[in-house]
């Protein structure tokens, strides 16, 4: 892996080179072994706070680990094109709007003792401005090669504060293209539901039951690119010990193996099914 600029790594899409990189403030990653018609995104994985911040902030370093996507990046870290926050969503949120990707409060708590100043907010927000010129030079990249793209968008999210019985896997599609790509949703909602877990007896897979698919990061792409589709999956927190941040390898490992081959197949069947514009 190399530190690269903002310049340097569209520079390299364009032209297409082969690369791993961090950017050079090292807020993110992007792998590309291969120029292919999927992606592989795991925009939560980041646990990074920077220093400046910590004396100012009333969440302890749990509270953020608790609702960051912790491991998703190792689900799909093999896929030829992997793009991965580093940073944690708590100084900015890759997943949210620029107007509100910095936290004021943060799931019911008051995230900051003094208000950011203004310097320290522009540093973030130009960390997010920075991923999504990277996001629009790659799908674009993508796009003119392949016309139609697939984003595996990765997440994960916290179950024990539900009171009902929620499934293992959650697709969120209310802001795709529904009448276009359902067939194709319902055909990795099933996929997603072959999995075979340590621990779990049936992998439930649901579409919009615990969430939506409300994210920026899928917003951005589907209004911007017209022929990619982004699946937002959420992976119930089953590979992890949520009250006592334990992380179980066997089951990031086991999600990793079999997504190997589940994605790679239904991308060709993806590509099969909306190849001609």
């Amino acid at each position: 892996m190399e530190q690269l600029s903002i310049a340097q790594i569209i520079e390299n899409i364009q032209k297409e080179i082969i690369f791993e990189a961090v950017v050079e403030d090292y807020s993110f990653t992007l792998k590309i072994d291969s120029y292919q018609p999927y992606v592989c995104a795991a925009v939560h994985d980041g646990h990074q706070f920077r220093r400046e911040l910590w004396e100012n902030c009333l969440h302890t370093e749990y509270d953020r680990w608790f609702e960051e996507d912790p491991a998703t990046k190792e689900m799909i870290h093999s896929h030829p094109i992997v793009i991965a926050g580093c940073d944690s969503r708590f100084e900015y949120d890759l997943n949210r709007d620029p107007e509100n990707a910095i936290f004021d409060d943060a799931w019911g708590k008051k995230l900051w003792k003094e208000p950011l100043p203004k310097h320290q907010r522009e540093k973030s927000l130009e960390k997010h401005s920075n991923f999504y010129k990277v996001v629009q030079a790659l799908i674009s990249k993508l796009e003119s090669k392949f016309e139609t793209v697939i984003i595996y968008d990765i997440h994960s999210y916290n179950w024990l504060r539900w009171d009902r019985e929620v499934p293992v896997i959650n697709l969120g599609t209310s802001n795709i293209d529904n009448e276009r790509f359902g067939d194709f949703v319902e055909h990795w909602r099933t996929t997603l539901s072959e999995l075979k877990l340590p621990h779990i007896a049936e992998t439930t897979s649901k579409i919009n039951d615990t969430f939506s698919g409300n994210g920026y990061f899928l917003k951005y792409i589907t209004k911007n690119f017209k022929n990619t589709l982004v699946l937002a999956t959420e992976f119930k927190k089953i590979y992890c010990d949520e009250l006592n941040q334990i992380i179980f390898p066997e089951t990031v490992a086991a999600i990793e193996k079999q997504l190997q081959k589940k994605i790679k197949e239904s991308t060709v069947l993806f590509q099969k099914m909306h190849k001609s514009i």
